[in-house]
């Protein structure tokens, strides 16, 4: 496990060179460390290596890791996976931020499941399917105001930004993508109203740096490939 914390160390290097190069403070870019399908000692090593933040992609999976390594304080994990409504419940009681709500009966269904578990405001951020994609999940951009509404009028919820997963292996194509969601933050409130752009992975992070990201989720320039 020991190469975890020199990839770590490789990846948060890269996030410091884009944002020098686009004159951003890379104190404002975090790095989710996306551990699916990772054991428990991986992401035990990239903690010991100072890294916090972690991404999951699935319910159950993100739930058993929790229970595994409850004894590690400061471990936040993010829910990047899309969000099956019968899986709600599982997810709001176990995740400290959800980067995929893609509609307004999700959101609904979200702030009533955290309410339930007793929990205080959840923050959350918006998947968008920025090249509409019909492989993908993810709002439509003429969706994100009334997801946006379900959001904020859930109590239980806080709106924190907009995420997206761009077209694979095409880096012009992520690029476009990464800029059309970054317009889109400034059509429905800007940094104020959306502070968060969840954009950026192994392959593209630097263009989503230049782009405006905020949260940049890498897995397997962190871990190495998944068995």
């Amino acid at each position: 496990m020991s190469t975890v914390a020199g990839r770590l160390a490789d990846v948060r290097a890269r996030i410091e060179r884009a944002a020098r190069a686009c004159g951003r403070d890379p104190a404002r870019v975090r790095l989710v460390a996306v551990s699916k399908g990772q054991p428990s000692e991986a992401i035990s090593a990239a903690y010991e290596a100072g890294q916090r933040a972690f991404g999951e992609n699935y319910a159950q999976e993100l739930e058993r890791k929790a229970r595994e390594l409850v004894a590690l304080p400061a471990l936040e994990w993010h829910f990047i996976g899309h969000v099956q409504t019968n899986k709600a419940k599982l997810i709001a009681r176990t995740a400290h931020t959800v980067h995929s709500v893609d509609s307004e009966v999700l959101a609904r269904e979200l702030g009533k499941r955290v309410a339930a578990a007793g929990r205080l405001r959840l923050p959350v951020l918006i998947e968008v399917n920025v090249g509409g994609e019909p492989q993908k999940h993810g709002a439509r951009p003429s969706e994100i105001a009334d997801v946006m509404r379900a959001v904020q009028v859930a109590a239980s919820l806080e709106l924190r930004g907009l995420m997206t997963v761009p077209p694979a292996d095409d880096l012009q194509a992520a690029r476009r993508a990464f800029e059309t969601l970054a317009s889109l933050r400034s059509l429905h409130g800007g940094p104020v109203v959306l502070p968060e752009l969840s954009m950026g992975m192994s392959a593209d992070l630097e263009v989503a740096v230049a782009a405006g990201a905020t949260l940049v989720r890498v897995g397997t320039a962190v871990f190495g490939p998944r068995a």
